[in-house]
């Protein structure tokens, strides 16, 4: 079901993915490089209505308008606040968790509390721009006081599942699953001990449980 997303900043656009009878929604956000569709928002969207979690991702309006460059981080987290009201109604009193790949995972966690997120999902999340570890994007992540899950491949550019492990340190609130192999678009290589059908099936198993755990 698309659902029309007004802001101030343009036309959004809400894609929900609704569960017969939810326990939660999962809000998520897409990455400044492409739109809803990649492998791991989708996985999300075809698996977890079934388990009983309606999936709303969020198509930002620089994306609707057809624009091949991403708004500036600010312009993003206006956007996704005005369209909190849209999302909190289709929760109708259930517990909402945010998140998103890449940019829209920076998105939830800046926001996180300002929506009033029960948890934060965060599909590759970019620690620093590739080759510029000293652009350390740690305390964003770092922001939420709320349960926060990031799965995080082995050979991602923007940070690796290593580099980011060792970084959050022992930070409780703070989940890490690896994903073995895969880059920052969650792909593997031939050689990687995964599929793409594995990866699919880590992301989805790993935010399901997750989701249950904290709502």
């Amino acid at each position: 079901m698309d659902v029309a997303a007004p802001t101030s900043l343009g036309p959004g656009r809400l894609v929900v993915d609704a569960a017969e009878n939810p326990s939660a929604v999962l809000w998520l956000g897409h990455g400044a490089g492409g739109g809803i569709g990649t492998i791991d928002l989708t996985a999300l969207a075809a698996e977890l209505p079934d388990q009983g979690v309606t999936v709303a991702r969020f198509e930002q309006p620089w994306r609707v308008a057809g624009r091949r460059v991403a708004a500036r981080p600010e312009t993003l987290d206006v956007a996704w606040e005005e369209t909190a009201p849209l999302i909190e109604e289709i929760a109708g009193g259930l517990p909402i968790v945010v998140g998103g790949r890449s940019a829209g995972a920076r998105v939830a966690c800046r926001t996180a509390a300002s929506v009033g997120a029960a948890a934060v999902v965060c599909l590759a999340f970019p620690l620093h721009p590739p080759g510029r570890p000293e652009k350390s994007r740690l305390s964003e992540l770092l922001t939420p006081d709320v349960p926060v899950l990031v799965l995080q491949g082995e050979r991602d550019t923007f940070g690796t599942a290593g580099t980011l492990g060792a970084e959050v340190g022992g930070r409780t609130n703070i989940r890490l699953v690896v994903v073995p192999g895969a880059d920052h678009g969650m792909k593997v290589l031939a050689s990687s001990p995964m599929n793409a059908h594995d990866v699919a099936e880590l992301v989805t198993s790993s935010v399901l449980d997750f989701i249950r755990d904290v709502t």
